[in-house]
């Protein structure tokens, strides 16, 4: 890379010129459901929808606005989503889509009821372009950035599936309905026996000088940032001042800690990596030391576990409660069993999360150099 070069080869454009935004409206039948569809939060199949083949970069029409795709496999969109046809010979189709990525498209928002984006906003947008080669080699560099994560991230799909078969092979034919057909040394209990669980409620919001959204506070898990996590939570939007901490005494949830939400978006479960706080909606299972259970059979457990059968109300928001978390019925194995899996199944764990913290650190890596790739000031030999 280098930092020397001028930017007199960049020219100076608008989204208009390199890109045709569109997004389908017709919504005629189609038999054909071999491709993936996309929408504006997630991927979705059997969606009347356009059908495209091209690399292509999907921009929200509706919604979450800042939630981009790059796709180079043939996919159909629904029509809160757009899609570009992109001039190539003027464009790369993974550098304009670092280079949207790098944009805060939400500022664009045209409706604050429905957060909505238009193509005569899009269409206007500015973009300065380095020549075609040097977008190409700005869009190497970044991608092997992502193909790394995306790897890793592979790999504790793996680590996590195997993970949840190891417990089934050692606990998965035995139920707390059949407590007669358990190994000798083994019994039924109940979590709040084994776990001291604890649910904690928000400070108030008023008193907004108690939140921030950046350290050196306390971390503040909310629903959103349990969502965002995978088998362990490293990351919050906000969070919380000590004195905050003290003055509504906020329990304070030890690393490696289970955690479980249960309001909103129901049974998401993680790890913590470090002390950390959370909001009302989500409980902790703090392991009591006489316990034997470990976090990897607390974890694996609730993973396990068909919460559906726990409610027969299809509002499950409101019928979760603390009461229904605390008595739920779990199989409490012997202690040498424990052991023995715990030694089989810790290394797993341990992979998982040494696989999450290098993608924490190749995300900031690769967020931290996007903007400067993208406004010339760091500059990359083609």
């Amino acid at each position: 890379m280098d930092m020397s070069q001028t930017m007199t080869d960049w020219k100076e454009t608008t989204l208009w010129d390199v890109v045709k935004i569109k997004y389908w409206k017709d919504h005629k039948k189609l038999e054909d459901w071999e491709y993936p569809c996309y929408w504006s939060w997630w991927v979705m199949r059997k969606v009347d929808s356009f059908l495209s083949k091209d690399p292509s970069v999907l921009i929200p029409r509706k919604w979450t606005l800042t939630n981009l795709f790059y796709v180079t496999h043939p996919f159909r969109t629904v029509d809160t989503l757009f899609y570009t046809l992109i001039d190539q010979d003027l464009a790369d189709p993974y550098y304009l889509y670092c280079l949207l990525s790098s944009l805060n498209l939400a500022d664009l928002n045209v409706w604050s009821a429905v957060p909505s984006l238009t193509t005569n906003v899009l269409n206007q947008l500015p973009l300065n372009l380095p020549p075609l080669p040097e977008q190409k080699a700005i869009a190497s560099v970044l991608s092997s950035f992502d193909d790394k994560i995306e790897l890793l991230r592979e790999q504790n799909l793996t680590l996590e599936k195997i993970a949840q078969t190891l417990f089934k092979e050692w606990f998965g034919k035995y139920s707390v309905d059949r407590p007669e057909e358990l190994p000798e040394g083994w019994r039924v209990g109940v979590v709040s026996e084994e776990c001291d669980i604890n649910i904690w409620r928000t400070p108030p919001r008023k008193e907004s000088e108690r939140f921030r959204d950046k350290q050196p506070w306390v971390k503040w898990i909310s629903i959103k940032d349990i969502w965002n996590s995978w088998v362990y939570i490293f990351n919050t939007s906000e969070y919380l001042t000590e004195d905050a901490v003290e003055k509504f005494r906020v329990p304070i949830i030890p690393v490696d800690t289970v955690i479980l939400s249960f309001k909103m978006t129901v049974w998401k479960i993680t790890i913590t990596t470090e002390k950390m706080l959370s909001n009302e909606a989500i409980a902790h299972f703090n392991i009591r030391d006489e316990s034997n259970l470990s976090k990897e059979y607390i974890y694996s457990h609730l993973e396990n576990l068909d919460f559906n059968s726990l409610w027969s109300t299809s509002s499950i928001v409101t019928a979760i409660n603390s009461s229904i978390i605390k008595n739920m019925s779990l199989i409490i194995p012997s202690d040498k069993v424990i052991t023995e899996y715990t030694k089989v199944i810790q290394p797993v764990f341990k992979k998982i999360k040494l696989n999450t913290q290098e993608i924490q650190s190749l995300s900031k890596t690769r967020d931290a150099l996007l903007p400067k790739l993208m406004s010339g000031k760091v500059r990359v030999r083609f």
